[in-house]
């Protein structure tokens, strides 16, 4: 027996007993209707019905009928069969946003949800712990930055690869994503010339203490300040405060935002069919992240933005490696395995034993500055490359 139905023999029971009682003046109608629970019109409209029909006429009517906003058998069916065909594995609210959008579906995520743990394909979730008091966020976007890399096997059948992300703390807004096959210096600065050639400088940036970051005298150890990095070094040119996180917790926005990452941006390239790291990261820039954002961004705190505008900055040369070397005899500058020839210049015959600055930037390519001067462009070969150099 179900429950309902053996409440209301409760209730069945129950009612009779008063119904004597009231019938041999124990109490009058409003007595009896608080005693049931019910309002006295209710109780007047009970015992008119009990008179007409008898038990039958105190019988729920719904107890039996099968609800209008039940989900059709043939749409149950459907979405039982989509979840095992074409979105194996995807999260229950993942799943659900699809149907509504993808398959018309209008019914709700809860029974979504409790569907498919019915039919053993989602499990259910294990009981949150304790409660742990999240960091506030900044009011304002452009006043902290989080940029991390999570590895991880983000197309079927490729290698592990390098997914860089960067995101803004108050509202958890993704303003860079992309694949590389490791994470180091140069993803490091092709996401941030990304992020502050769309928005502006940031306050400061939070991330890890890895060795493209920051400088450490034992694993695990406080960084050197003293010692910057190339990205360091290009953060404070920029007037940027580079945050050093020192434990996982630290960077529970960014760390949450890779759970889902993992979970969703995996599935969507896979339903997508894409295979290759070109065709992905395109995909993540037009497509992924503008859903992604609508979805999962919040809106901040306070009106406004701390970003600050930057003009005539061309964050490139800013953003890049760049390391001193000396001209050697053969006027060619040494850098990393390379031979960079530096071609004939107006400035003077040759550069023999002079002091000269190698930037290599995100793409690959390098340059030869003396002072604010460029003296030659190369490619990743060390080839140089025919750009007309001013005097």
């Amino acid at each position: 027996m179900r429950r309902t139905e053996a409440l209301q023999g409760v209730r069945m029971i129950k009612f009779l007993d008063i119904l004597g009682r009231y019938e041999a003046l124990e109490f009058n109608q409003l007595e009896a209707a608080e005693l049931l629970g019910v309002g006295e019109r209710t109780f007047r409209r009970w015992c008119q019905r009990y008179e007409e029909d008898g038990e039958a006429g105190l019988l729920d009517r719904r107890l039996g009928k099968v609800s209008g906003r039940r989900v059709p058998i043939d749409r149950a069916d459907e979405v039982e069969a989509l979840y095992r065909t074409r979105y194996a594995g995807f999260t229950a609210k993942h799943f659900h946003e699809h149907l509504v959008k993808d398959h018309r579906f209008s019914w709700s995520y809860t029974w979504t949800k409790t569907f498919l743990q019915s039919k053993g394909l989602v499990k259910k979730a294990r009981r949150r712990g304790a409660h742990r008091r999240k960091r506030p966020r900044r009011p304002l976007p452009g006043m902290l930055l989080h940029q991390d890399g999570s590895r991880h096997q983000w197309l079927a059948g490729q290698p592990m690869l390098d997914l860089i992300v960067t995101l803004d703390d108050a509202t958890s807004a993704i303003y860079s994503a992309f694949l590389v096959e490791e994470e180091g210096t140069a993803s490091t600065f092709r996401a941030l010339e990304e992020v502050f050639g769309r928005h502006g400088l940031p306050l400061s940036l939070y991330t890890d203490r890895g060795s493209h970051y920051f400088q450490t005298a034992t694993a695990g150890g406080a960084v050197d300040r003293a010692a910057p990095t190339q990205v360091g070094r290009a953060l404070a040119h920029l007037g940027i405060e580079h945050i050093a996180a020192y434990s996982p917790q630290a960077r529970g926005r960014s760390e949450r935002v890779f759970q889902t990452l993992q979970d969703r941006l995996t599935k969507e390239l896979a339903l997508a069919g894409i295979a290759t790291v070109e065709a992905a990261n395109l995909f993540i820039r037009e497509v992924y992240l503008p859903a992604h954002n609508a979805r999962f961004a919040i809106k901040p705190e306070q009106d406004g933005s701390a970003f600050v505008a930057i003009a005539g900055i061309d964050l490139g040369e800013i953003l890049c490696v760049q390391e001193e070397r000396q001209v050697g005899n053969d006027n060619c500058v040494s850098f990393n395995r390379l031979k960079l020839q530096i071609p004939a210049s107006p400035l003077r015959a040759h550069f023999v034993k002079a002091r000269v600055k190698v930037r290599q930037y995100h793409d690959g390519t390098h340059a030869i500055f003396h002072g604010p001067r460029c003296l030659g462009r190369y490619d990743r070969s060390g080839a140089a490359m025919d750009i007309p150099i001013a005097a």
